[in-house]
């Protein structure tokens, strides 16, 4: 088969990466990829928000499969206009990636259908959305309703804070249109875990349950980032608490949207609260996360491309899906500076030997003009390694982290230590 991934972070990597190792992809490329990506596959030059590019080239190349990875090109409907063009697709197609591209829309829904989730209210109007804050006090958790590269969420520890989010998102629109209808929730407690799931919108198959670090800095301080790195399986997550999460809220919320004429097909991302009051949604994602992405496929012992195919052709409840007994910790290497200022273009050396003991996930790369690694963006790289245990996982990813150097290179020390 010849397969087109869209997109061109470490979550595009890490899929790439596994379908090279299906024997039915014969020829595989990415739309835009990087300098990591360019080692599996065919990188072409085409934007993951270009629509109408994607799905040209798709059919002058004669694609069979597509899968669509980053959250814009599914708001977008790129898989609508795939399918439109007799080229099947895996992810959402638009109507169900509203989950992740409204707030509102999501929250509504969980109300809807009784799925546990923080209280909230949803304003279009700033004062409103004030007042309400000045009623509610702190800690208060503002979100931008649509979609802000992960970085849409505060978590207000003061009303005043809370106030200057609100300001920021409605009024100097920080996150352009994304922001001007805000959810205002109330602010849950408890561990935070992440579990996708595979869906062809009827059965629900969980992957191994993970926990991303979001903050920028050690001990969960600094602001939100896309992700510092991440672990699997968390020791939280009990199988108790796993039973409660599919019959309280993996299966509700895919049979809520099928009922709402919404089939969601692809991977739903559920991050979850882990309160007091037994686990409740934070927030959902129409596609893998980045970085859960690298650490889950990399626990995957089945082929990803049957698994795609099965949840583009509702079949998902005849394979047996297959993980590896192992845990898995993936460490990101980012910027200076991220996630505010950053600068890009700076070489980056040790990467053979850092691959050696582990599986190094390029995020934000490219290639210089002498064929040379240079970093491209905020997250840079994904070293991500797998052990018997969790300690032993972490201690692996560290230990190749340490043979990679680029200017201004800023990590976490402690993933997988800092609950």
């Amino acid at each position: 088969m010849k397969v087109l991934v869209v997109g061109g972070g470490g979550r595009e990597h890490a899929i790439c990466w596994k379908l090279a190792q299906s024997p039915k992809v014969t020829q595989l490329y990415c739309a835009p990829g990087n300098a990591g990506i360019a080692q599996v596959a065919q990188c072409i030059d085409i934007k993951a928000t270009d629509v109408d590019g994607m799905v040209s080239w798709a059919k002058e190349n004669a694609m069979d499969f597509v899968v669509v990875a980053p959250d814009d090109p599914l708001a977008l409907g790129m898989v609508d206009a795939l399918e439109a063009a007799g080229i099947p697709a895996f992810g959402p197609r638009a109507n169900a990636a509203i989950i992740e591209a409204s707030k509102a829309f999501s929250k509504e829904l969980m109300q809807k259908y009784h799925i546990p989730t923080a209280k909230y209210q949803t304003f279009t109007e700033l004062d409103k959305a004030l007042a309400y804050i000045e009623a509610q006090g702190a800690p208060i958790v503002v979100k931008a309703d649509g979609l802000a590269l992960g970085k849409g969420v505060v978590v207000a520890a003061t009303v005043d804070e809370a106030k200057q989010a609100a300001r920021e998102m409605m009024e100097d629109k920080k996150f352009g249109p994304s922001g001007s209808t805000v959810v205002i929730e109330a602010c849950m407690t408890g561990p935070e875990v992440t579990v996708l799931v595979f869906t062809d919108g009827k059965t629900v198959v969980p992957m191994p349950a993970s926990q991303d670090h979001k903050r920028a800095y050690d001990g969960n301080r600094g602001p939100n980032t896309g992700g510092m790195g991440a672990i699997s399986p968390p020791p939280q997550y009990t199988p108790e608490i796993a039973q409660r999460c599919m019959e309280e809220i993996f299966r509700p919320t895919i049979d809520a949207l099928r009922t709402e004429g919404r089939p969601f097909q692809g991977v739903l991302y559920f991050g979850l609260m882990l309160t007091p009051e037994g686990p409740k949604v934070v927030e959902y994602n129409a596609r893998f996360g980045d970085p859960e992405c690298q650490v889950v496929l990399s626990l995957l012992e089945s082929d990803l491309m049957d698994i795609f195919q099965a949840c583009v052709d509702g079949t998902l409840d005849r394979l047996d899906i297959r993980w590896k007994q192992e845990a898995g910790c993936v460490v990101v290497l980012a910027s200076g500076g991220y996630p505010l200022d950053y600068q890009k273009g700076y070489p980056i050396s040790g990467l053979e030997e850092a691959g050696r003991t582990a599986t190094v996930f390029h995020a934000g790369t490219k290639l210089g003009s002498h064929g040379e690694c240079l970093t491209n963006g905020g997250r840079v790289l994904g070293v991500t390694a797998t052990a018997p245990t969790l300690d032993g996982a972490i201690d692996a990813a560290y230990a190749a982290a340490k043979s990679i150097h680029f200017q201004d290179m800023h990590l976490r020390t402690d993933i997988g230590r800092a609950f």
